[in-house]
């Protein structure tokens, strides 16, 4: 989505992250709608310095794991419905107890990932 709404659809493949760089380069005012299915702990952590991350569980039971000046705060996710909104700049990952369905509205630009 842009600031401005407007939604512009991309279909999902497994170069799905790659499609959306080569479409829409940094995501600069772009915000990613997306929705998600895990059945193990994120195997990475991201943190996005444009902006709040909205992250809701839709099904199973999981838990966000937020990290800051070294100190992690653990978020439960046990009933559908129960969202967080991941501060912008801090680094988080998953942890999945059952597999997992949620939604994510992500402030794409300047995303970072590094490995546990």
């Amino acid at each position: 989505m842009d600031d401005d709404g407007a939604a512009i659809p991309v279909p999902v493949s497994n170069t799905f992250f790659a499609d959306l760089e080569r479409q829409f380069g940094d995501f600069a005012g772009k915000r990613l709608v997306a929705h998600f299915t895990f059945d193990q702990d994120w195997d990475s952590w991201e943190m996005h310095p444009a902006g709040d991350e909205f992250v809701c569980l839709l099904s199973g039971q999981a838990e966000l794991v937020l990290e800051q000046n070294g100190t992690e705060a653990v978020i439960p996710l046990k009933t559908p419905g129960t969202y967080v909104l991941v501060p912008r700049g801090i680094w988080h990952t998953a942890r999945v107890f059952k597999p997992s369905s949620m939604l994510f509205i992500t402030p794409g630009a300047g995303t970072q990932h590094r490995s546990h």
